[in-house]
């Protein structure tokens, strides 16, 4: 049995899949979508320096990316064996896919840390061996932007479509999931990301790029709250094991994670905390990072979710 088989029978066997690939769903929507808002931010606003907003999500994409990386190795058959998924392909797979996307996005994001610290690479000695690294590929600093930008949103996007090709779990099965996959991780990618500019890279609370982020999370919101909605309907209007299915939103356990985990803490903290407190409270710190940190842990719980409320209810 080659190493992609073992990878993808970590994926499915058994009811509940273990914890490392749920962990790994969640750092994998940080990665792409801290680094692919970043990257919108810069090509539209046509940015030249490494602004704070750039280097902190090009330091929590590299990490998040890295850190789910090893989750997903800890969920293999024989873990020292990983090297066997960067081996064997099988084009017809959507692990495969994923897994080839994977090996180039993360070496372009290592490069993008490199462009985004160079100031910071400078002024470390033992670091300035990587200095002439640097300045030789700044002349493809642009298309390597450019790739980054669509793997990240394939990293979004790719284990929905792995998840969502499970035709057993009604939840889990819907063409939806990749799009939501994305829209919540650019979401929560982007709250993590301002968070970290603002306490480890200096940036203004209430500069231009924070006000015009600021801005971008309201449709994204709507676009997830959309998704879901559509998601909920399929699953009314269905067949009886999709109606079945439906039982997750408002029984057990895992309801109280969609409801007080996404719609409460993901959906609403923000909203609250932006539109129902004082304009004084609301244009503070405390309340940016209560608005970030709802944000996160509702994106978490998201997938927590769909991953676990949807193998509960199998056709």
């Amino acid at each position: 049995m080659d190493g992609n088989i073992e990878f993808t029978m970590g994926l499915s066997q058994g009811l509940a899949w273990p914890w490392p690939i749920a962990v790994y769903l969640f750092f994998a929507g940080i990665s792409g979508g801290a680094l692919a808002t970043a990257l919108f931010l810069r090509f539209y606003k046509q940015q030249t320096t490494n602004t704070p907003f750039y280097k902190a999500a090009a330091l929590i994409s590299f990490v998040t990316i890295s850190l789910g990386m090893l989750c997903l190795v800890l969920d293999l058959t024989n873990p020292l064996f990983f090297w066997r998924i960067l081996v064997y392909y099988n084009l017809n797979s959507v692990m495969s896919i994923g897994v080839i996307a994977l090996s180039v996005y993360i070496p372009l994001v290592a490069l993008i840390c490199l462009f985004a610290f160079e100031e910071e690479i400078r002024s470390v000695p033992a670091l300035k061996v990587l200095v002439p690294v640097v300045e030789k590929l700044q002349g493809v600093r642009r298309p390597c932007e450019m790739a980054v930008l669509v793997l990240a949103l394939a990293v979004c996007a790719y284990t929905g479509f792995l998840i969502s090709a499970l035709i057993r779990f009604p939840i889990i099965n819907t063409s939806v999931l990749p799009a939501l996959f994305i829209a919540s991780g650019i979401s929560a990618g982007a709250a993590a990301a301002k968070m970290l500019a603002v306490s480890m890279f200096k940036e203004d609370l209430h500069s231009q790029d924070m006000k015009l982020l600021h801005g971008a999370e309201w449709p994204i919101m709507f676009a997830e709250i959309l998704f879901i909605f559509m998601i909920v309907t399929s699953l009314m209007t269905g067949n009886a094991g999709a109606q079945s299915a439906f039982e997750a939103f408002h029984t057990g356990e895992w309801a109280a994670v969609f409801w007080f985990g996404v719609v409460g803490l993901g959906f609403g903290g923000p909203l609250l905390l932006n539109f129902a407190t004082g304009k004084t409270f609301s244009h503070s710190a405390k309340a940016f990072y209560l608005s970030g940190v709802c944000a996160v842990t509702g994106m978490m719980c998201l997938r927590m979710f769909i991953l676990y409320a949807g193998q509960n209810f199998a056709i």
